[in-house]
């Protein structure tokens, strides 16, 4: 049986994150700190909130994407060849971020650091744990071991700094520029600019961007000022080979097919000091988003190391 793997996980995951971003960043707007103990009231909202959104997620998610194909027996499917793994690196992004939202969740909600950090971290994994699930029973899809592996990266980054550092001195941000390669397939990398920035790897960049005042505290180092490393890819028309078939112009086999690494400056915007809590909140979820800079990229199909002006 032929399998194809469309990266719809990744255009839920991000829609959940911005959720997730808004929602819990914003609660903490409201001195959540100053709990000692779990508000009665707030564990309450946040045990219906969480368990009607799940419910309505997964439910949503059945009838949209696997109530056209069977169900079967639990099987697995090898996609760890595909887009160059870059819905692997959007997996972990995906769940380090989730994580994040869930852990400011659980101390808003008056959990202790401990607690909120098992608990909160590993909501990343509990959403798409239940995809992999669903694509393990369906006939259209399989269950995804480097998914999942991903899945436990980003999770794990983001319990691992909690624990070790009480911050997130390492932080997964996201960035995208629109590319040429969407109009050849827009069924599966998009159609028009927000269903191509969830869909789109060709456009996508992910980052590890690293604080450097946290790991060098008595340096001079303004404390908002990062250093990220990026990955992204160019030229994939298609998952594996961009042969696919005559219904294509032939032209798309042309493109060369390469993957991308970045380094970069960037701002930590939770650091900027502002008083306002409503500006505060909106630096919180902006600070997902890599920061706009001037770039040295290493392409791996010319082995030749460019400096990109800007880098969206």
């Amino acid at each position: 049986m032929t399998y194809w793997i469309e990266p719809k996980e990744q255009f839920l995951a991000h829609k959940l994150i911005a959720f997730l971003l808004l929602l819990t960043l914003g609660l903490r707007g409201e001195a959540s700190d100053s709990l000692s103990r779990p508000d009665p009231q707030r564990v309450k909202f946040l045990a219906w909130a969480n368990g009607i959104t799940y419910t309505a997620g997964i439910s949503g998610l059945y009838f949209l994407w696997y109530a056209d194909y069977p169900m079967e027996g639990f099987h697995f499917f090898n996609d760890n060849a595909e887009w160059a793994q870059m819905d692997k690196v959007g997996h972990a992004a995906s769940c380090y971020m989730e994580g994040l939202a869930g852990i400011e969740m659980m101390r808003w909600a008056g959990f202790n650091d401990r607690k909120a950090i098992w608990l909160g971290g590993s909501y990343g994994l509990l959403w798409q744990g239940a995809v992999e699930v669903l694509d393990g029973f369906s006939s259209g899809w399989g269950f995804s071991t480097g998914d999942m592996a991903a899945n436990l990266l980003g999770t794990g980054l983001v319990i691992g700094q909690e624990l070790s550092w009480q911050e997130q001195r390492i932080q997964v941000k996201y960035s995208f520029t629109q590319s040429k390669y969407a109009a050849y397939r827009p069924n599966v990398l998009g159609e028009g600019f927000i269903q191509q920035a969830l869909k789109d790897y060709n456009g996508q960049t992910y980052w590890c961007s690293f604080n450097l005042s946290t790991f060098s505290p008595k340096s001079k180092i303004p404390d908002w000022l990062n250093v990220a490393i990026g990955y992204g890819i160019d030229g994939y028309v298609g998952a594996r080979t961009n042969d696919l078939g005559p219904d294509y112009p032939e032209h798309i086999l042309q493109y060369t097919r390469s993957r991308q690494f970045y380094l970069s400056p960037d701002i930590d915007l939770r650091k900027l000091h502002v008083e306002r809590t409503w500006v505060k909140v909106a630096l919180h979820v902006l600070n997902s988003i890599k920061f706009p800079a001037p770039a040295l990229e290493y392409r791996t199909a010319t082995s030749k190391l460019h400096f990109v002006p800007l880098q969206f």
